[in-house]
């Protein structure tokens, strides 16, 4: 399947939180990671607040629409269908093959396949347009998460035919060796948005996004 926007699914792949993105930031600091080149935006927030959530993601949209970009949401499969955007689910999140049917075969799916390549086979084969590996480093947003290796991502490029995701604790030192061994996307959060201003999570955004 092929993102919306058209382009391929390589490069910054920006993933918000809600605790860094609070007190009015979301909008403003997405628009400048999509400024600097981000490629996805995923929207990611774990709170039961669905009206705020739905206010906030059709915000997005509207952005990820304007800059040639593609929205995912994360973990909420009803919100992306509403939107008609994509949707990234984790192994307890739901079935990958029952998403593709209800999404149909344009918008795109995602999967979280930790440190595991048969995990990432069986989501290629259920319909996913790319899968994620992680964490790689140490993670604020995961810490329990089990580890990866860059050998997995050389591994990972051998076998599968879908574009590959490196998240946990990717920065700008450690991005280039992820993208030499074979991530075609790098997804990135406190790197990018732990930033004091908009302006700062542009820059970020540059830097990452030139790493391709």
């Amino acid at each position: 399947m092929k993102p919306l926007s058209g382009k391929p699914l390589r490069g910054l792949y920006a993933i918000t939180d809600s605790t860094l993105l609070a007190d009015g930031k979301l909008v403003s600091y997405v628009e400048a990671a999509l400024k600097g080149g981000a490629r996805l935006i995923q929207y990611r927030d774990k709170s039961t607040d669905t009206a705020r959530r739905w206010d906030e993601a059709q915000a997005l949209a509207e952005l990820c629409t304007r800059y040639d970009a593609d929205l995912i949401i994360n973990d909420d499969l009803e919100l992306a269908m509403r939107l008609s955007v994509g949707v990234h689910l984790g192994q307890e999140d739901g079935s990958l093959a029952a998403a593709r049917v209800r999404l149909g075969t344009r918008a795109l799916l995602g999967g979280t396949c930790h440190a595991r390549l048969d995990l990432a086979e069986r989501a290629v084969a259920e319909g996913a347009d790319y899968v994620a590996f992680g964490r790689f480093f140490t993670s604020q947003t995961k810490p329990g998460a089990p580890a990866a290796t860059p050998e997995l991502l050389e591994e990972a490029h051998r076998h599968l035919n879908v574009p590959i995701c490196a998240i946990g604790g990717v920065t700008l030192d450690n991005a280039p060796d992820l993208i030499a061994r074979g991530a075609h996307l790098v997804a990135v959060i406190h790197a990018l948005f732990s930033a004091t201003s908009a302006n700062e999570v542009e820059q970020r955004a540059r830097a990452f996004s030139a790493l391709f």
